[in-house]
């Protein structure tokens, strides 16, 4: 196991944002791994709660620059990047002025989901996806965390599987009782053309729900994880139907179980 690469992609961290089920997990987990010494790379948003001073963010020049186009609108990708140094563990942030810079996650501060939603999930899952392939990194399994990160398993397996970088990646979904009542927006389908998904996947998007996207992330990836219990009660019916690895989120040193998932997926 000690010579894979994972590729960690996560909705939230802590410290960078506050505490939470999906955070402490984000957090915890990759380090786990890398204690294990396997080599990990760790992907989360640059949200506007973010701070850049106290959390010693810093550009990357060298990654940056990229324009994300969704339905012909040119959208700046911009890479920072911050240390947790007691554990010497580093953090890619997926940074954009007008997707990221709000200071919230899925929701405002009246729990009003943002209506661009589904374009920020494009543009986090492209640019974390454009960013690897600019460091030339070869992820063996990439774990998504949170509902932000739902794309990644679609695009893996569609617009990137010739990609030699991409193409043996094992994909795990970790769900979360982050659920939420309003569709997408409608014109999610010709978003998810616009940025080379075929047809027939992203027609599969037409119902935009919280449900309908996790389950099609779920069917675009290797394997589940359970991250809480209290997981939507339609989504947990349909992954114990699926033909899925599945996996529920061990409380305590959860390393080691991980390790064994990752084994079992790779097998």
């Amino acid at each position: 196991m000690p010579t894979h690469k994972i590729l960690f992609v996560n909705q939230e961290i802590t410290p960078y944002v506050e505490e939470t089920c999906i955070s402490k997990i984000g957090r915890y987990l990759p380090q786990a791994i890398q204690e294990r010494g396997i080599d990990i790379r760790t992907f989360m948003p640059r949200y506007g709660l973010v701070s850049e001073r106290k959390n010693q963010l810093h550009e990357v020049i060298r990654l940056s620059g990229q324009n994300i186009i969704i339905k012909d609108t040119d959208h700046p990708l911009i890479i920072k990047v911050a240390s947790i140094q007691s554990v010497r563990m580093q953090t890619y942030f997926i940074d954009n002025e007008l997707f990221f810079q709000r200071k919230f996650i899925l929701q405002d501060k009246n729990k009003n989901f943002f209506s661009d939603n589904d374009e920020r999930a494009i543009f986090f899952a492209k640019g974390v996806l454009e960013t690897v392939k600019n460091l030339g990194w070869s992820p063996d399994i990439i774990h998504c965390h949170g509902w932000i990160s739902c794309l990644i398993p679609l695009y893996v397996k569609t617009v990137y599987m010739d990609n030699p970088l991409f193409s043996n990646a094992k994909i795990i979904y970790s769900v979360y009782n982050d659920a939420f009542q309003r569709k997408l927006n409608r014109g999610l389908v010709n978003k998810l053309k616009s940025t080379t998904v075929p047809s027939k996947d992203a027609a599969k998007y037409k119902q935009a729900t919280f449900e309908s996207t996790t389950k099609l992330a779920i069917e675009y990836s290797d394997a589940v994880v359970l991250g809480q219990e209290d997981v939507n009660d339609e989504i947990k019916s349909y992954i114990f139907g699926s033909d899925k690895i599945t996996f529920q989120h061990p409380q305590d040193n959860f390393g080691p179980d991980y390790i064994s998932l990752y084994e079992n997926v790779l097998e």
